[in-house]
């Protein structure tokens, strides 16, 4: 799965898997992040407001989004 920026420079993570509905709501989305459930670029992250740049990789339960201009 491929996430646009849509022209921003970033997003922070924990609207992204809001965004593409590996969460239903902020507060889940927090909770995945915190409890070290997401990879981002292949290591843990538990920065629930990671910037996430074009490249980043974010990995979920088997799932994969790539961050794309």
């Amino acid at each position: 799965m491929e996430f646009s920026l849509e022209g921003k420079d970033y997003l922070e993570l924990n609207r992204l898997i809001k965004y593409i509905n590996w969460a239903q709501s902020g507060g889940e989305a927090n909770h995945l992040v915190t409890d070290g459930q997401l990879r981002v670029n292949n290591e843990k992250e538990l920065r629930r407001r990671r910037k996430l740049r074009a490249g980043d990789v974010v990995n979920f339960d088997g799932k994969t989004c790539k961050v794309i201009k």
